[in-house]
């Protein structure tokens, strides 16, 4: 692909890119580097890029393993890349007031920012531990009735801030229980494209794909210095930030390809998910 000229294309290229801060090895050399009038991005939460690709206001982008589960026949995979944890994730947790196996019938607040969070916190709760809590979806910081809640689902940078002020006394990582459960990693989130689009510029994604991938190697090795500039977003320090954001991967390699068909399993018992999410619909190189 090295010698690949772009084709140009009629618009500019729509890309949707995550908004917190465990996207910055890549996207903050993103920022800095890469400077196209013709590629066109969006920031945003994983379920606001979920709507905008679906509907076709996206053409690529970082997506919900959800959304693609539940919708495989709109979008191909970018085959090496990925929002993924092996093990403790760091920022998805269920904060509680009792433990995970006493929340039977109590009363849970679920993040309105990710499908594919949501989703994973029910298995864990209603498969992994056998309760059935009491759900609603909104905003934490909008709830006037805290007092009621037993427990509260949270990811990004919410979920760091809220790690860090230790109100509750329990705390489930659920990257860790899942990995526990099934000793394969949890794929949070993909980089999808678009199925018509990557048909009609295969050379547009694979370029942009390159450029994806330069980004995410070399914000691997200024990791301290990206987090010297993303870690007063939270705040936390320098170091936890380093901590964190060395525990993300960025890849999806043949455990991670495992891990996203095992959640897609799940997701299609409960009916949540399209026969056609699996086998997985990967863009392969060889195919742009």
């Amino acid at each position: 692909m090295s010698g690949m000229t772009q084709k140009a294309a009629s618009r500019p290229v729509r890309i949707g890119m995550v908004n917190f801060i465990n996207t910055a090895p890549l996207y903050e050399i993103w920022k800095e580097s890469v400077s196209r009038p013709d590629w066109q991005v969006s920031e945003a939460p994983p379920a606001v890029l979920n709507r905008m690709l679906y509907a076709g206001q996206l053409d690529m982008g970082f997506i919900s393993s959800h959304e693609y589960a539940a919708h495989p026949e709109s979008y191909r995979l970018l085959g090496d890349l990925s929002l993924s944890a092996t093990g403790p994730v760091g920022s998805v947790f269920l904060f509680s007031r009792r433990p995970p196996k006493a929340l039977d019938n109590g009363q849970i607040l679920l993040s309105s920012q990710s499908q594919t969070s949501v989703a994973l916190v029910r298995i864990v709760l209603e498969d992994f531990y056998r309760v059935r809590p009491v759900y609603r979806v909104g905003r934490l910081l909008e709830q006037p009735d805290l007092e009621t809640l037993d427990g509260v689902l949270v990811i990004g940078d919410e979920a760091l801030r809220l790690a860090a002020d230790h109100q509750w006394p329990h705390r489930l990582d659920l990257g860790q229980v899942w990995h526990r459960q099934s000793g394969l990693p949890f794929v949070f989130a993909v980089w999808a494209v678009r199925e018509e689009f990557c048909r009609r510029e295969p050379e547009v994604v694979a370029t942009i794909h390159q450029e994806l991938r330069r980004c995410l190697a070399e914000g691997k090795e200024r990791l301290a210095e990206i987090c010297g500039r993303v870690a007063p977003r939270i705040p936390i320090s320098e170091e936890e930030c380093c901590r964190y954001l060395s525990g993300m991967e960025y890849d999806l390699d043949q455990a991670k390809q495992q891990g996203l068909s095992r959640f897609i399993e799940y997701l299609l018992v409960r009916g949540e998910a399209s026969p056609g999410a699996l086998p997985l619909r990967i863009c392969r190189d060889d195919e742009s």
